[in-house]
């Protein structure tokens, strides 16, 4: 291998017209000598002295993201230190270069010593990634460059490696590009990782593409529109664009398509917003466009910033899209709003804050799949308009509750429903391209079903329902705590007032929980032995008094009063139901795992008494919000129908459907019916049982 040298004069002189000799420029100078001593004998796998990897890294912000921040290029420099140099710790950053740069790096490094299995780390890495970008969106920034230097010098790497890290672009990295807005930094991570994905499909692919590039009929029509133009004797520039590898690429099923609708683009290039209307205004009459497709980003721009005007004529039986934008806006739409990093933009500060809060919930909620919202959020647009005619920017296949969240975060929580013409629709109403959306509101926070999150699109509303949720779960979790560690005293002879001792702290301290409030939570997610805590609190709280003897066998037992899906999971194993007695719920903290007792698949999970608990409701205090449903089988009409006049007054019928072809005949029926709570849900039960009919009933949580 012949190694190459790393021209730090050259580099400075390069780096010199960005950052300049200011003042505040000098943590970046400090941090280019201190991590070329840091990497100097450091090598890569082509050769390269490793001090070129960052010191491209910082190039990229500075060069082709407009970065200007010495900051976070000084972290950009040093972002590999942690993590490649033994010598450098947190601290000496903090010391050296500040916390800001420190945050910065901290949130790029990834994490090293880890024991459990190879996908459980993966998944750490990035939620660590995630978070740091939470806390410091430049920490995203920094990652996103460190994968494009890292995917221009990916040939040297083996083939094994080069599927692996362009597998993880595809997935992750291009697509929260997009997400920010980062538009040219997001088709050249595209379509890098899908030459090294599927290197002879991209090959052919590629071959086709540049044969496109020389279309006669593209080019003619790009002299056209550039002579109209000039005939009225406006200052504008026409081009064409012809799509890479990026745009053939089907997210959804994870291919490449060989063919797509528009494949080229003309670019239209204008001196000021009047030229871009005037320039709007000559295509128009050139190539009338077709009805509907016309876009107004200058107006109305994009949540990243983005501005222009689109328009898609159809010449000659093939559709076009034409971006008219200014010189200024053309350089926006490749850099998002990371141009306008530091300014005080009230726009970009709020599409910051929701970048950040999808990063939040990205690194912090295990129960939400990071790659299915990184998806979500990549699609294609649809422009939706509140009445007052503000455009609302939505990912393809959005639901009401995704615009209404959109919209304000307070509005998200109160959404009952949408209003769209004359036409009410519900949360989950799919919304289409140009709708005009009505909000239709409650005072009071919305109980909202878990199935929603699956339906939302966008970060914003995926996180918000997953913060309720968490609510939700945290509120009934601590309730199973206190009740488990009151019960568990009781069994054990010792008083519960023993818990408020001065030297429960002490205990406190040992589980490293900070506050009562916290250690009920992390019993009732079972994620605190509730023997090891019992065994500190007899030792420590109460010794020297007799106890009694270790109990063994009967479960303790709590009472609900929900069933909320979000806290309560009834396994499909053997589907237990709310009426049913002798229920075993498993405590995590994702929520209870309820099991019959005779359960087969329970008997092979090992674990202790105290790691589970008998699940009973109250009755009359646990109310059931969605429509219920039995079948009975093999009954006449006339026998259904006198069983159904004598039912119980809780019992609201909704709906009565015979399921065979002919209701006078003996066949099987559908009841779908409402109660208040359990309690009428119980006398409903009671009653079929005593009626003699064949019935099934499985409880629609």
């Amino acid at each position: 291998m012949q190694y190459v040298k790393f021209d730090l004069k050259a580099y400075r002189q390069t780096m010199y017209p960005f950052i300049g000799d200011r003042p505040e420029a000098k943590v970046f100078w400090d941090a280019l000598d201190f991590a070329v001593d840091a990497h100097g004998e450091q090598w890569r796998r082509s050769g390269d002295p490793y001090i070129m990897h960052p010191c491209s890294v910082a190039r990229i912000l500075a060069e082709e993201l407009d970065i200007r921040n010495p900051e976070i290029l000084a972290a950009a420099l040093l972002h590999d230190t942690l993590e490649d140099v033994e010598e450098v710790t947190s601290e000496l950053i903090r010391q050296k270069f500040g916390a800001n740069v420190e945050a910065i790096v901290e949130g790029c490094t990834k994490v090293t010593h880890y024991s459990g299995d190879r996908q459980s780390f993966k998944k750490l890495v990035h939620r660590k990634i995630f978070s740091g970008a939470a806390a410091k969106l430049e920490v995203m920034i920094v990652k996103l460059a460190d994968r494009l230097h890292n995917l221009r010098t990916l040939s040297s790497m083996p083939r094994h490696k080069r599927q692996k890290i362009a597998d993880e672009t595809l997935d992750i990295y291009a697509p929260l590009a997009n997400i920010l807005g980062l538009f040219g930094i997001k088709r050249e991570l595209y379509n890098l990782a899908l030459a090294f994905k599927f290197p002879r499909q991209g090959n052919r692919l590629q071959l086709h593409i540049n044969s496109l590039r020389d279309n006669p009929e593209s080019l003619q029509i790009v002299a056209n529109v550039q002579a109209a133009i000039d005939r009225q004797g406006v200052q504008g520039k026409v081009s064409l664009r012809t799509k890479g590898l990026w745009a053939y690429y089907d997210i959804r099923n994870r291919i490449l398509i060989k063919e797509i609708e528009s494949p080229q683009e003309m670019l239209i290039l204008m001196e000021t917003r009047l030229g871009c209307y005037q320039a709007l205004g000559i295509l128009n009459q050139l190539y009338p466009p077709t009805p509907r497709t016309i876009r107004d980003f200058i107006a109305s721009p994009k949540p990243t910033g983005y501005q222009g005007l689109h328009a898609r004529p159809n010449i000659a039986g093939r559709t076009y899209l034409f971006k008219i934008r200014t010189e200024e806006m053309a350089r926006r739409a490749q850099r998002g709003m990371v141009r306008d990093w530091g300014k005080d933009n009230k726009a970009s500060s709020k599409f910051f804050q929701e970048i950040q809060e999808m990063f939040d919930i990205l690194g912090s909620d295990d129960s939400v799949s990071y790659r299915d919202m990184i998806a979500a959020s990549g699609r294609k647009e649809i422009y939706t308009y509140t009445p007052q005619g503000d455009l609302i920017c939505l990912p393809v296949n959005s639901i009401v509750l995704d615009f209404a969240f959109r919209v304000h975060t307070a509005i998200g929580h109160s959404c009952i429903g949408a209003m769209i013409g004359q036409k009410r629709v519900g949360l989950d109403y799919q919304l289409r391209d140009g709708q005009v959306i009505k909000i239709i509101r409650q005072e009071e926070q919305v109980y909202f079903d878990p199935a929603l999150q699956k339906l939302c699109q966008t970060p914003k509303a995926r996180a918000e329902l997953s913060k309720t949720f968490r609510v939700r779960r945290v509120t009934v979790s601590r309730q199973i705590g206190i009740s488990l560690l009151s019960q568990e005293l009781r069994r054990y002879g010792v008083p519960f007032e023993v818990v408020e001792k001065e030297e429960m702290a002490d205990v406190l301290t040992y589980f490293d929980i900070e506050s009562m409030d916290d250690l009920f939570l992390t019993l009732g997610e079972g994620r605190v032995r509730l023997r090891e805590l019992i065994y500190e609190i007899r030792n420590g709280l109460y010794a020297g008094r007799p106890t009694l003897y270790q109990p063994t066998g009967a479960f303790n037992r709590v009472d609900l009063a929900t069933l909320d899906p979000v806290v309560i999971k009834f396994s499909a194993c053997c589907k237990p139901g709310p009426l049913d007695k002798g229920v075993i719920a498993l405590l995590s903290p994702r929520g209870l795992s309820l099991h019959r007792k005779d359960c087969i698949q329970l008997q092979k999970i090992h674990f202790q008494r105290e790691d589970a608990v008998e699940i009973r409701w109250k009755l009359k205090g646990t109310r059931i919000i969605k429509n219920q449903r039995i079948i009975v089988m093999r009954a006449t009409r006339n026998r259904l129908l006198m069983m159904l006049s004598v039912a119980p007054e809780e019992m609201k019928i909704v709906d009565v459907l015979h399921l065979g072809r002919r209701a006078n005949l003996e066949g099987d029926w559908e009841i779908h019916f409402q109660v208040a709570d359990l309690y009428g849900l119980k006398k409903v039960d009671r009653h079929f049982s005593r009626s003699g009919l064949r019935y099934e009933f499985e409880f629609e949580q």
